[in-house]
């Protein structure tokens, strides 16, 4: 894969990953809504779905990630050149932690399930995430 495919695939997952994140705001109450009661419970049953579809994104995402990380880590087994493949191991190690990072953010969020977006980001951001080390990567690196 060379470097423009790189760069590519991952401003393409970026994009994905930034357009999946976003939600359209809540559309006014018509004139004569249902009663509040009624009205929660649409809104519990359409936040519900919204999570389903971000957590369905976030996994088609981390299953694209895991697929290039895949071929990036192909790839550094085929360079000889020390420099080079130093500066791809890097790239490898990077993309490992990260889409280990994306795998437990899934997972949590999973979990949690709706509603989750309702708290500041300061109060979920990595909630008990980052308590383990990221796993070494797989990949030896070079002497």
């Amino acid at each position: 894969m060379n470097r423009k495919s790189l760069l590519l695939a991952v401003i393409l997952t970026l994009a994905s990953m930034a357009s999946a994140q976003s939600a359209p705001p809540p559309p006014p109450p018509p004139a004569g809504a249902p009663a509040p009661h009624d009205q929660m419970g649409a809104e519990h049953h359409k936040m519900m779905e919204m999570h389903q579809h971000h957590m369905e994104a976030m996994k088609a995402d981390v299953a694209k990630m895991k697929a290039s990380l895949e071929q990036l880590q192909a790839n550094l087994a085929k360079i000889s050149e020390p420099t080079e493949k130093a500066r791809w191991q890097a790239n490898v190690d990077l993309w490992s932690v990260m889409v280990g990072h994306m795998e437990q953010m899934s997972k949590h969020m999973d979990a949690m399930g709706p509603g989750m977006g309702m708290m500041p980001h300061d109060k979920m951001h990595h909630h008990g995430m980052g308590d383990q080390p990221a796993p070494p990567p797989t990949a030896p690196k070079p002497e």
